[in-house]
């Protein structure tokens, strides 16, 4: 076989390969360049899930209601163990009372309100400690209105008359 044909053969089947493709190569203008370019789409970023705890930490009404838990449980649970009433019962009342004024003390209304804020607090944190180590309802009420009393005062001395 002839040598130049010999190097001659690569060419040509690459370029009988490739011939598909030329008539739309050689077709190209500036007319057919708009179906031909591509258009530069950005990557979508998809929202990562909220976790429980992005939640909690985020959502301000949450974050003051789990942390007023938190304090109340602790404070709950010492109320329960000194009286001898249980340390879970006034754990779960802590809880409860501590989530409350946590929310008490978040409110954008409470807020505009200070002496009644304190008030309020007073009160929610005199039930739950009434409630955690009293036997009866009344030591109920009665550390209630301490609570209340201690809030007012509080309020007034903080925030003046």
């Amino acid at each position: 076989m002839n040598p130049i044909i010999r190097k001659a053969v690569p060419v040509i089947v690459s370029m009988l390969c490739c011939l598909p493709a030329v008539p739309g190569a050689l077709a190209y203008n500036d007319r057919t360049a708009s179906n031909y370019q591509q258009t530069y789409h950005p990557p979508v970023y998809q929202p990562q899930p909220i976790t429980f705890h992005d939640y909690i930490s985020t959502h301000p009404k949450m974050r003051s209601a789990t942390i007023g838990a938190g304090v109340g449980t602790a404070a709950g649970a010492i109320t329960g163990l000194l009286t001898g009433r249980g340390v879970l019962r006034g754990a779960v009342i802590g809880a409860g009372a501590g989530a409350g004024t946590g929310l008490l003390r978040s409110s954008y209304t409470m807020q505009r309100h200070p002496i009644v804020n304190n008030i309020a607090t007073g009160t929610m944190v005199g039930l739950g400690l009434g409630l955690a180590g009293g036997r009866f309802h009344g030591t109920t009420a009665r550390t209630a209105g301490v609570g209340a009393a201690t809030g007012l005062a509080t309020g007034l001395l903080v925030h003046g008359l």
